[in-house]
């Protein structure tokens, strides 16, 4: 969800105001997302990287987060949308990493759709994770390393029980995955678009889906045009 600084800065607000804003077009994207019947949305809020902003918009970001979540639990309980967060929540505040818990222990058996905020997320932290449990079961003999396939793998990353990304969307104008879910997006579909972040309205989500939908899926094979 890119370009909420720029979009601000274009109109001469500041880069708070963008993520305001943008806060309005995750509410409108994830009931766009609800409405096409998408079991899975995955939005990256904050990346492990963006802590090196500066510190009045990293504090405005938290308390940002904060309100969203308890603003918009009856959206989550109304539509039976499951809430979760992946990434590293340790360096949450507690009253934050809280918030975070009740909700996802609220709604963790809803099943009309999963709603994946990735914060303080990044695709590096994400593996070397998933591999400091694989080794810790190999210490404790609880696991064969001539066991270790790329399955069990993804079972020990963050989003393991769902499906691969089919389409990985970036808005902005920026062309690059930025440490964003890099195995499990290992054969999505790439979607840039220069729109800025708080101006991706439901067309052009809709946009990005018949895009995906034209284009053809090989997944290292060969198209049968019999």
């Amino acid at each position: 969800m890119d370009g909420n600084g720029r979009w601000a800065e274009k109109l001469g607000k500041s880069r708070v105001y963008g993520h305001r804003a943008g806060h309005t077009a995750v509410l409108k994207t994830v009931r766009h997302a609800l409405k096409r019947e998408i079991k899975s949305l995955t939005l990256f809020a904050f990346s492990s990287e963006n802590w090196r902003r500066p510190e009045r918009e990293i504090k405005a970001l938290m308390v940002l987060f904060y309100q969203a979540i308890k603003q918009n639990r009856h959206l989550f309980l109304k539509h039976q949308i499951r809430f979760q967060v992946i990434g590293d929540k340790s360096r949450f505040s507690q009253k934050l990493q809280q918030a975070i818990q009740e909700l996802e222990s609220k709604t963790e058996n809803y099943q009309a759709m999963t709603l994946n905020i990735a914060a303080n997320y990044g695709s590096k932290w994400d593996i070397v994770q998933a591999t400091k449990r694989i080794t810790a079961l190999v210490k404790n003999h609880a696991l064969d390393p001539d066991k270790i396939t790329e399955d069990l793998f993804s079972k020990h990353l963050c989003l393991s029980e769902q499906k691969p990304v089919d389409l990985l969307i970036r808005t902005g104008g920026e062309q690059r995955i930025s440490n964003y879910l890099l195995w499990q997006s290992a054969y999505a579909e790439l979607y840039f678009v220069d729109t800025f972040w708080p101006q991706f309205n439901k067309k052009a989500f809709d946009d990005a889906i018949t895009e995906f939908c034209l284009r053809t899926r090989k997944f290292g094979g060969l198209v049968d045009d019999k």
